[in-house]
């Protein structure tokens, strides 16, 4: 009996381990979905990296765009395909990467790390024509999709196979939130070389582990109110929270994804109610700031490097997405001042301008404005 409590301890220590290693060293970003009174629909998250530069751009691809997948394994060509619908989104790493996705019907998409527990199907050479990389998967389901129907459709018809992105040294270990216009989400994962759907009513999404094990872990929550605890009574004591806020006493408050998780759904489901539009945005935006992580708590901060300039802050960008109204939001850590692109002014049926692509900074240099009014 004694052996078996002691390999039974021994197996629930390195499982633990296990679990903190993969949450500790994760990319950590955080997706949440909130809703206006006006129908408005926010998908916002923040992007993190370490101190790896990610050089983030905002990239605009034309319908009719002929793309195709990063070279398999072998070098051999992977699926192309051509741009059924315009799509905007925030890229990474001067690649065709689109870490975050919206097509010109409100399809969108963010793409988010999870190491430990993703296994993608497995390479077949014969089946190269209609297999991609991790990280092609945003661009292809925005481009090619108006709705998450469609997308599970579309997705059972072709493979996801383990590709290293040459810049990171890695096969990217990554899932995705899919959003549509009416407002339903998914978590996809590829869990065990198999395609996972999982519906996302909640619509937040962080980390490892898989996205299933969040939702059991919830459970242990229940306690936690945006309402403040009752004074009580005991052998003639009265006791009384100290100030406000004591409904959400237990929440934890680390970097690690299950931690993050339980914070966002906490944050989004005691969110004030909105209006819409910019409201809602507004409301997105004070929530992530919640969830900035430093630098040196993020994968990519150990011995990792990319670019000259100084990251201040592994959230290197955040940004939302108001799938109703069709503008995209957006501030970084070298600029915190909102920036929007209107979806509803782009061409996206201009072909033969190609891919654009701007950075999503301008200039890196501090954006103070002085005020004035004090001056001589």
């Amino acid at each position: 009996m004694a052996n078996s409590l002691s390999t039974l301890r021994g197996v629930t220590i390195i499982l633990v381990a296990s679990l903190l290693a993969f949450s500790s060293s994760a990319m950590a970003c955080t997706g949440i979905t909130l809703k206006g009174s006006d129908g408005t629909i926010v998908f916002a998250r923040t992007l993190e990296w370490g101190t790896f530069d990610l050089q983030g751009d905002f990239l605009v691809i034309p319908r009719g765009t002929a793309l195709k997948a990063t070279p398999m394994p072998d070098d051999r060509a992977g699926i192309g395909w051509t741009a059924k619908y315009g799509v905007a989104g925030a890229s990474g790493i001067k690649k065709l990467i689109l870490a975050d996705a919206v097509n010109e019907h409100g399809l969108t998409i963010g793409m988010f790390y999870l190491p430990g527990f993703t296994e993608y199907q497995p390479y077949d050479p014969k089946t190269a024509d209609i297999s991609m990389a991790s990280v092609d998967v945003p661009m292809y389901l925005a481009s090619q999709f108006r709705t998450l129907d469609e997308v599970r459709a579309g997705l059972e018809k072709v493979r996801v196979v383990p590709v290293v992105e040459k810049i990171i040294g890695i096969v990217p270990p990554v899932h995705y939130i899919v959003t549509d216009p009416s407002g339903k989400s998914a978590v996809i994962q590829y869990i065990k070389g198999e395609l996972t759907f999982f519906d996302a009513p909640l619509g937040v999404v962080t980390n490892s582990p898989n996205y299933d094990w969040h939702i059991l872990n919830l459970n242990n929550y229940l306690n936690l109110s945006a309402v403040g605890l009752s004074p009580v009574a005991a052998s003639g004591l009265k006791f009384a929270p100290l100030g406000a806020g004591s409904g959400m006493i237990g929440l934890p408050g680390d970097f690690t994804p299950p931690s993050r998780f339980v914070r966002a759904v906490a944050f989004t489901q005691t969110a004030r109610k909105t209006k819409g539009g910019y409201d809602t945005v507004r409301e997105a935006f004070r929530i992530l700031d919640n969830f900035n992580v430093p630098a040196a708590a993020a994968e990519g901060s150990a011995g990792q490097s990319h670019g000259d300039d100084l990251i201040y802050s592994a959230t290197q960008w955040t940004i939302a997405t108001d799938i109703k109204n069709m503008r995209v939001y957006y501030h970084t850590q070298f600029n915190r001042n909102v920036r929007m692109v209107d979806l509803n002014t782009i061409d996206f049926g201009d072909t033969a301008a190609g891919i654009k692509r701007i950075p999503l900074d301008e200039s890196r240099e501090p954006a103070i404005k002085e005020v004035k009014s004090f001056s001589k």
